[in-house]
């Protein structure tokens, strides 16, 4: 029988955390890792999963490749949770495209559904700008407001914001690529400990994201939302909804406004979840969430060891 957990958040992560062969050894071990990706293929009309075991890390980190990537990766996963234990988390989110993902596992959007809008999604982002005419970085080191703040000083006539508040003192800004140049170079100034520009081709989450963000409005009317069946926190206002019209507005919005991350983790942390659980490829949103609220339990699982880790973990809390 189901077991919903109400001290367990699933989370689950966006670009950034794909790689190369990644579900290889899941794969190996539990057959409905291949299905999903099989299914997504279908929907894109290219084989998704050998691109992700075969293809080049260039290939995979184009928009257009990742973000169906990393939503067949993090379903996948699920599933095979699924598939283990009747332990079901009561919260989930995902950061940015990870969004997404937790409406799939949450059944309030079906897997190809997803897919088909993660596809439009990354065409329309990719539009939006063209490539090399905008830019991200990340700024570690600096109070999240001077950031705020910083960019607003060095905008002049264009767009740079920041948009991922990803830990604390741990803020991503986007927007057009000089702009963020000068941003970049104003936080150094300002005593920055890190700052590092993003291999990525398009400016999330950013004003400039508005026109691909109406065009997806659009998409979004054409598909099927129903309530999700966990309470899910939502990027943009750290809030879950009880209508899907609002839902299918967040899914609007989330691309271009700020993601908060650090407020999310820690609304559900103050709700009483004190297990957070990444889920899909790498540990990213580990690392993020162990900074964010340091009393919680953090884990990440991406294979046969760390599930079977994350099973033990809770069948014996």
């Amino acid at each position: 029988m189901r077991e919903q957990n109400y001290n367990l958040a699933f989370v689950f992560p966006g670009q950034g955390s794909q790689a190369i062969g990644m579900m290889s050894e899941l794969a190996q071990h539990f057959p409905v890792v291949e299905a999903v990706f099989a299914q997504a293929s279908q929907v894109l009309g290219f084989d998704l999963w050998k691109l992700v075991q075969e293809g080049s890390i260039e290939t995979l980190n184009e928009t257009c490749h990742t973000q169906p990537a990393m939503l067949a990766a993090g379903v996948a996963m699920w599933r095979v949770w699924c598939e283990q234990t009747e332990i079901r988390p009561a919260w989930m989110a995902g950061h940015s495209l990870g969004e997404y993902t937790a409406l799939v596992c949450a059944e309030a959007i079906s897997f190809t559904d997803a897919v088909a809008l993660v596809a439009e999604r990354s065409r329309l982002m990719q539009e939006a700008v063209p490539v090399g005419a905008g830019a991200m970085a990340a700024i570690i080191g600096l109070h999240d407001h001077d950031v705020v703040n910083l960019c607003a000083s060095v905008a002049e006539d264009e767009v740079v914001a920041a948009v991922n508040f990803n830990a604390p003192s741990q803020v991503v800004i986007a927007g057009n690529v000089n702009a963020v140049e000068r941003a970049m170079a104003a936080a150094k100034e300002a005593g920055a400990k890190l700052v590092v520009k993003l291999p990525v081709s398009v400016p999330s989450h950013c004003i400039l994201m508005k026109n691909a963000a109406e065009q997806l409005n659009l998409k979004l009317q054409d598909v099927t939302i129903a309530m999700p069946n966990v309470t899910l926190i939502h990027n943009v206002d750290v809030a879950a909804h009880s209508s899907t019209e609002v839902i299918r507005n967040a899914l609007k919005e989330q691309l271009f406004k700020p993601v908060r991350w650090v407020d999310s983790i820690k609304f559900m942390h103050d709700q009483g979840v004190s297990h957070f659980v990444e889920v899909g490829p790498g540990k990213v949103l580990l690392g993020l969430n162990k900074r964010i609220v340091k009393t919680a339990l953090h884990f990440a699982m991406y294979d046969v060891e760390s599930l079977n880790k994350v099973v033990e973990q809770l069948n014996g809390h």
